[in-house]
């Protein structure tokens, strides 16, 4: 799977690590940066990712910030994302599995090296269920950010 990744300086060291395990495991990593620890804002971060998802370049994202909570908000902003903050396999394999979850937020404050590689695993190995009341419920998202999400706004 191509994985676009990306950090602020907080994640760096995170990122890092992920890239390798990721590639380690068979997918191609798009890394978006930082390269390095000097300060780097995580809604750049999240913009990246977006991007990337958006134009194809990738078919998931991970993005790595301190605590996970300010890139997942930001990644929330763009239309298309569906990002969240995971610090257990559970919810980063049900995230995908019920609400079609495209990108994961990791905190590298918060999860270790070791976590962080099972939350990404758990992540790109669950699939959308399809199963009717998580299209029912996907459907209601997308409608919410439809309206809500539009130029202009």
């Amino acid at each position: 799977m191509r994985i676009a990744l990306a950090a602020d300086h907080a994640g760096f060291e995170m990122k890092r690590d992920l890239a390798v395990s990721l590639r380690d495991d068979g997918h191609d990593v798009l890394d978006l940066g930082t390269h390095s620890t000097a300060a780097v804002d995580y809604p750049d971060c999240a913009a990246s990712v977006a991007a990337a998802l958006g134009d194809g370049r990738a078919e998931r994202g991970i993005i790595v910030c301190g605590s996970g909570a300010g890139a997942s908000i930001a990644a929330n902003k763009f239309a298309g994302i569906r990002a969240a903050v995971c610090h257990d396999t559970y919810t980063a394999k049900q995230a995908v599995e019920h609400d079609d979850m495209n990108v994961l937020c990791l905190g590298a404050r918060v999860v270790g090296p070791a976590l962080a590689r099972d939350l990404a695993a758990a992540f790109l190995g669950a699939r959308f269920s399809s199963e009717e009341r998580h299209r029912r419920r996907l459907a209601k998202i997308l409608a919410i950010e439809a309206q809500f999400l539009r130029p202009g706004r």
